[in-house]
């Protein structure tokens, strides 16, 4: 009897240690996720010279919110956010200001 107690405990042991060491590399596996940047403020920047404002933000809001990522500047800088620089129309125009 006692051989199969320690036995037992030794399973035991060995289950949690090997538990510990999967959750542990699992911790390190995943990514953080990315954090929301601020669309309003970053689309305001970006449309503060457009002469359409109003359709600037709308059309810069709807690519942040997807892309999460707006180009620096007031035009171009397109290669800083490729999924930004990738979105069309239905008409096959580039739809992010």
């Amino acid at each position: 009897m006692a051989i199969f107690s320690k036995a037992l405990i030794a399973s035991i042991f060995l289950s949690l240690l090997f538990l510990h060491s999967v959750e542990s590399n699992a911790v390190g596996l995943i990514p953080p996720s990315p954090q929301k940047m601020d669309c309003g403020g970053a689309c305001a920047g970006r449309c503060k010279l457009s002469s359409r404002p109003r359709l600037c933000n709308r059309a810069c809001g709807t690519c942040c919110q997807r892309c999460n990522c707006v180009p620096p500047g007031t035009s171009g800088n397109h290669h800083l956010c490729p999924c930004y620089a990738a979105m069309t129309t239905h008409g096959g125009r580039l739809k992010c200001p």
